[in-house]
């Protein structure tokens, strides 16, 4: 699987696409120097997994954007 890069999403439903180092890149383009890290528990293992930031105030959730391989 080719990974393309990364895309930011926060609770309002705003998206931040072409983020090649989230963290780096979301605190640029929310003019911020400070990040928080988010996490969801997970149901199957009981853990806490991050998933993303908290910047400015914005719960921000990333996800991988690869390559769609077709049907």
């Amino acid at each position: 699987m080719d990974k393309l890069g990364y895309m930011a999403v926060d609770q309002y439903g705003n998206s931040y696409h072409w983020l090649k180092c989230p963290r780096r890149d979301l605190l640029a383009r929310l003019s911020s120097k400070h990040a928080d890290k988010l996490y969801r528990d997970d149901v199957t293992t009981g853990q806490a997994r991050h998933i993303g930031y908290i910047i400015a105030g914005l719960r921000l959730e990333v996800f991988t954007v690869s390559k769609w391989a077709g049907v």
